[in-house]
């Protein structure tokens, strides 16, 4: 059955979350967000990535990315490839205390589609909405940057490492990001976020 939330404009930026099957906690490890990390990294170096935010929380990510070769729905098979076949690669290899525990989990899940060969780490979908206006961007950025903090993870956003919110509030981040203005601070900055969305 196809998700409601399809990508009809490939060129545009979309909000997107990336959930592990069974809402499995296997972002609790440095290991496996690391992973992630390095595959935005790649992406943004190699495969037209623009990200604009992010969160990695233990069983789920949010992002905001756009395509600049204008093909965001390959973008987005060959991240989660990578990462699904790189996490696995790392749960059996490495030290692990779930091990058996997960891989039962994902080799069960993969029984459910006939895409998969021994196992299915995220789960099909990404909800993608696009994003249609500066204002709606800030929303989403908010709700991607308070995770951590609605979680009780941290008190500020900015304190959460695997999340973009420090290069918003600090300038740096462990990743390079594309930072948009706040409009309520900077609202000359439209025509630079029109561009973005392909109204420039």
């Amino acid at each position: 059955m196809k998700e409601g939330y399809v990508i009809r404009d490939q060129t545009k930026i979309h909000f997107l979350t990336f959930t592990v099957v069974d809402w499995v906690d296997v972002f609790t490890r440095k290991s496996y967000k690391d992973v992630v990390i390095s595959c935005f990294e790649f992406c943004i170096a190699n495969k037209g990535m623009v990200l604009f935010s992010y969160v990695i929380m233990s069983n789920h990510i949010h992002c905001i990315i756009q395509s600049s070769k204008g093909s965001l729905s390959d973008l987005i098979r060959d991240f989660k490839k990578f990462t699904a076949v790189s996490i696995l690669k790392k749960i059996q290899t490495e030290p692990e205390s779930r091990r058996e525990w997960m891989l039962n989990l994902f080799k069960q899940a993969k029984n459910t589609h006939n895409r998969n060969k021994n196992f299915q780490f995220w789960k099909y979908g990404n909800h993608a909405v696009e994003i249609y206006s500066e204002k709606f961007m800030w929303t989403k950025l908010d709700y991607i940057h308070l995770n951590p903090v609605k979680a009780g993870i941290v008190s500020n956003t900015s304190d959460y490492l695997y999340s973009s919110a420090s290069n918003y509030v600090l300038g740096k981040g462990l990743l390079d990001v594309e930072v948009i203005d706040n409009p309520i601070r900077n609202i000359s900055n439209k025509n630079t976020f029109d561009k973005y969305l392909g109204n420039a």
